[in-house]
């Protein structure tokens, strides 16, 4: 019980963030009309072990050092954000979503598991906003005499959370309903991920500290 008002504020501000519009949204939107559910499954499991990776140099202080540091924050961010370019690039090359080829047990561009996970573990463990919120959570939020279990038990959380929540979406995404509408537009989805892809990657580029 003595580290429950902790836990219960980094809880409530990791949900908050969750729900957020961003880079991981935008991926498991394009994922589950695209690809399905079972790769968007996948990719949301990719994003949550990259939060592992965040919460990690964060705790061994490396995180510290990244966010006094201008010159590797550059490097993380443009990394970030030629990869999102790159993705949004991908999907205004690829073919119109069609729900037909969901219902013949078929994707527009069949992809594998570990790509599907790449895609998620790369978007997320890239984005350097997400580099300073753990950073601020473990230094605003968590006490530096929290214990490691501790600290570990806020990782597992995290984890969990977040592949529970995108797992959730990509139900919800790929849902019959929800993919009809989706195929009413199908000619201009992938077109118009792409474009919010290239803007995002636009805007961690030109994002500052």
């Amino acid at each position: 019980m003595q580290y429950l008002d902790q836990f219960l504020l980094i809880a409530v501000a990791h949900i908050i963030a969750l729900m957020s519009p961003g880079p991981d949204f935008a991926i498991i939107l394009k994922q589950s009309i695209t690809h399905g559910r079972e790769k968007s499954l996948w990719t949301s499991f990719g994003i949550s072990i990259g939060i592992l990776v965040h919460v990690s140099y964060t705790v061994l202080g490396i995180g510290l050092i990244i966010s006094k540091s201008i010159i590797i924050y550059t490097i993380i961010k443009y990394l970030a954000a030629l990869y999102l370019i790159y993705l949004g690039i991908k999907a205004l090359k690829s073919n119109s979503f069609k729900l037909d080829k969901f219902e013949k047990g078929k994707t527009q561009k069949e992809i594998t598991k570990f790509k599907a996970f790449s895609i998620g573990f790369f978007t997320n463990a890239l984005n350097p906003k997400a580099t300073l919120f753990f950073l601020s959570l473990f230094t605003v939020i968590v006490d530096i005499n929290t214990p490691l279990y501790i600290q570990g038990f806020y990782a597992i959380f995290f984890v969990i959370s977040t592949f529970l929540w995108f797992g959730f979406l990509s139900f919800v995404l790929t849902g019959k309903k929800v993919r009809g509408f989706f195929n009413s537009f199908g000619k201009i989805f992938d077109k118009v991920i792409g474009v919010i892809l290239i803007a995002l990657g636009i805007k961690v580029a030109m994002s500052e500290m």
